[in-house]
């Protein structure tokens, strides 16, 4: 399952009222760092097919929610489990930290 784009039309359902945890990047074109991350979370969203949905939110075109939910610095990754945000890891890190953490918010 590839990553998939939300922004505030579709936040809600595809974030807030989702089955699976969601993890949401917030990223923008300009950052050099959330680029370095994007492959490894596609490498993610396929290795983990249904056990998670992989979602990317560019803060330039969603500044509000970027500010609802306190993002000062990107990347920013946010895991969230029954519309509740659970956790949050700012800043790149490789594949297998991602990972780590993500399967880790996954138990």
């Amino acid at each position: 399952m590839a990553t998939v784009k939300v922004d505030k039309s579709n936040f809600q359902a595809d974030v807030l009222n989702a089955k699976e945890p969601v993890v949401v990047d917030f990223w923008a074109e300009w950052c050099g760092p959330c680029k370095m991350i994007a492959p490894a979370l596609e490498e993610i969203a396929n290795e983990l097919g249904g056990k998670v949905k992989i979602a990317k939110l560019n803060i330039d075109e969603n500044p509000e929610l970027a500010a609802q939910f306190g993002v000062r610095s990107i990347p920013t990754l946010m895991i969230f489990k029954g519309g509740e945000r659970a956790d949050v890891k700012v800043g790149a890190a490789p594949k297998t930290a991602l990972s780590h953490w993500i399967n880790g918010n996954l138990a």
